[in-house]
């Protein structure tokens, strides 16, 4: 598989080699050594999640509070998906920055998102469904959204999106950066580097 690094600091785009004949295809879509060696980051899932969405929807911007943190592998399983990672780690070089990816499900395209980052996605097309491997389970009260279309974020939704978006009612209620950052929602970007370093040492959770 080919990892290559994103505009965001410590997220990845991960291409699959596809082997294709008659039948169909197989490929791998995370191999743990290959990864940790690309990028230096030891990711062990402890949870997989799947999400299934209509056209229009969008989810995001989506994060979770460190301690505990979440690294997130996603992949489009069903369908396709433009799907956006946000820098928002306070001090990162790479702040405020944002890059984004078509995943479609006949490619296989992945990208690994390390703790500390945000994550979002629209459904370019109807049923289309995505998988999260996800480095921690899921603790109630950790998680947290940011408003997609905050100003400060100016993620170019519109083009994207044919229509209104569907949103859940807390991505509709989520809060702006500023305001996330006064509530102590993002992470620092010393105490990512931090965790991603005992991750290391610890060869995972």
């Amino acid at each position: 598989m080919g990892i290559q690094e994103m505009a965001v600091l410590d997220a990845y785009r991960v291409t699959p080699h596809m082997i294709r004949d008659e039948r169909g295809s197989f490929h791998e879509s995370y191999r743990y050594g290959e990864l940790a060696r690309a990028t230096g980051h030891v990711f062990r899932p402890l949870q997989v999640n799947y999400s299934v969405s209509a056209r229009n929807t969008l989810r995001g911007m989506h994060g979770v509070i460190i301690p505990p943190g979440q690294a997130k592998l996603v992949t489009c399983v069903r369908g396709i998906l433009w799907d956006v990672v946000v820098d928002l780690r306070l001090g990162s070089p790479t702040f405020g920055m944002h890059d984004s990816n078509i995943l479609n499900a006949r490619e296989g395209t992945a990208v690994y998102i390390a703790e500390g980052l945000v994550h979002g996605f629209v459904a370019l097309t109807d049923d289309a469904c995505i998988s999260y491997l996800c480095s921690t389970e899921f603790v109630p009260g950790t998680q947290f959204e940011i408003d997609a279309f905050d100003k400060e974020l100016a993620l170019p939704w519109d083009d994207v999106l044919t229509g209104d978006p569907l949103l859940s009612e807390k991505d509709a209620r989520a809060p702006g950066v500023a305001e996330a950052a006064d509530r102590g929602l993002l992470a620092r970007y010393d105490e990512c580097l931090a965790l991603y370093d005992r991750l290391r040492r610890d060869g995972g959770r």
